[in-house]
């Protein structure tokens, strides 16, 4: 999610509740006071790191970035095959294949996202491809019922349906559907609800709007809204076409950039300046990385934000209902980071020099206790994921009045933010003090 950057507060400086949490915005508990604990946060007496054993913790973990973008980059291109093929024969089993392509490419893009904070090259450019929520008016037709962003300019600009969009004061030329078109899109008017491009543009395309509510049921977009002639639906059809190919070659073409970034032996890529950096501005990054994504970022935006408002709307994959295997790539990420551990999509374990070696020769006990949590962490979103499996998607889970759904996803983001605080533990112990992971201005 794009955002100006907001001010971080360090997790330890913070009172754990969350009794009140996801009871409703009219019913989120007060935060209780601050309680000092700067102590905790760094060890009285860190170890100094190894530097040779510390760079090789960051070339592993660049080792791990590259092979995570390699593998976006593929599954992104196997989804733009199943896409030309949906778009050369529209009918429910292409549709089908495509829809199952971007779930799959869902997978590795997920667990990149704990690269985002403290990289600023990714975190400057991620927004292209994951920015969510999305106005889909901004992009195509949509049910009467929808309520748009307040105040967006181009909430009802229907991109598909017009050549050109009024937005305030201006005129937008948009005959032409280019990935370079699309792509000075983002934001129009200044609001970060329109957003033209990235996996969420092509899952709106996909499965069209979720009018379910927090009921069961992801969106029902039919395949013959890309037909042509005879049975078409939807209306201007050719457009839509040249939208789903177009935002499908800028997602592809925007990952090749990112596994050029990260690419071993190239003298000046941003590997090379990482790698050639002190090594504690390499762990920093990655602990920066994990508390982020762990807090303000997963257990804030994604989740309390929500559960709080009881709003499908600010659930991430919300018009496909993959949220709850967004939640839990976004954490297997975290933990990847820590453990230097990365499973690919061809089923290739990489394994190396790790965070968790550094923390385990300095302090065994808090490495153990950051493995414990990470795995606890894990095992309460796996629970969000069995229930979709049953049929209780993460927008049912989120329902007001759902208090054992509630619960699910209230436990997850406990666990998150527990795990956060050994995060900041751990990097106390290589003698990493004042982490201040991102909290989005969210209070746990």
């Amino acid at each position: 999610m794009i955002r100006m950057p907001l001010a971080t507060a360090s997790l330890l400086a913070i009172a754990i509740s969350l009794a009140g949490c996801g009871e409703g915005k009219d019913k989120a508990a007060a935060p209780q006071a601050p309680t000092p604990a700067a102590s905790t946060a760094a060890p009285a007496a860190a170890g100094k790191i190894d530097e040779a054993a510390a760079k090789a913790v960051v070339a592993h973990y660049a080792d791990i970035v590259h092979a995570v973008y390699s593998d976006a980059e593929s599954t992104a291109k196997t989804l733009q095959t199943a896409i030309d093929a949906f778009l050369a024969k529209p009918n429910d089993e292409t549709l089908n294949a495509a829809k199952a392509a971007w779930v799959a490419a869902r997978v590795p893009y997920l667990q990149s996202e704990v690269f985002r904070f403290g990289n600023t090259i990714i975190d400057d450019w991620e927004g292209q491809l994951n920015a969510w929520p999305l106005d889909e008016g901004l992009i195509d037709y949509v049910d009467t019922s929808y309520a748009h962003a307040l105040g967006n300019p181009g909430a009802t600009a229907n991109i598909i349906a017009n050549t050109e969009v009024q937005v305030g004061e201006d005129k937008v030329d948009v005959k032409d559907i280019t990935p370079e078109k699309l792509a000075s899109l983002n934001e129009l008017g200044g609001s970060e609800a329109n957003v033209a491009t990235g996996y969420h543009a092509i899952e709106f395309l996909l499965w069209g709007q979720d009018l379910n509510g927090t009921g069961p049921g992801a969106g029902k977009r039919p395949a013959s809204d890309y037909l042509e002639g005879a049975g078409a639906t939807g209306g201007h059809n050719d457009r839509r076409r040249a939208y789903l190919k177009a935002v499908t070659q800028l997602l592809v073409s925007d990952l090749e950039e990112m596994v050029g970034n990260w690419k071993p032996n190239v003298a000046d890529n941003y590997r090379a300046t990482l790698e050639a950096e002190p090594a504690e501005t390499g762990l920093r990054k990655m602990l920066f990385g994990m508390g982020s994504l762990s807090l303000g970022e997963l257990a804030g935006e994604r989740m309390k934000v929500s559960l709080e408002a009881n709003s499908p709307e600010d659930e991430q994959d919300c018009f496909s209902d993959n949220t709850h295997n967004s939640h839990f790539y976004d954490a297997k990420g975290v933990r990847n980071v820590y453990l230097g551990e990365y499973t690919r999509v061809d089923g290739t374990k990489m394994t190396g020099a790790s965070l968790s070696s550094l923390v385990a020769k300095a302090d065994p006990a808090a490495d153990s206790a950051l493995k414990a949590d990470l795995a606890d962490t894990e095992a309460k979103i796996q629970v969000m994921v069995d229930h979709a499996n049953k049929g209780e998607h993460y927008d049912q889970l989120i329902a007001a009045g759902n208090t054992a759904g509630n619960q699910v996803v209230r436990d997850a983001i406990a666990a998150l933010v527990k795990q956060t605080g050994a995060i900041e533990q751990a990097a106390g112990k290589l003698g990493i003090s004042d982490l201040n992971p991102d909290s989005a201005d969210h209070e746990f």
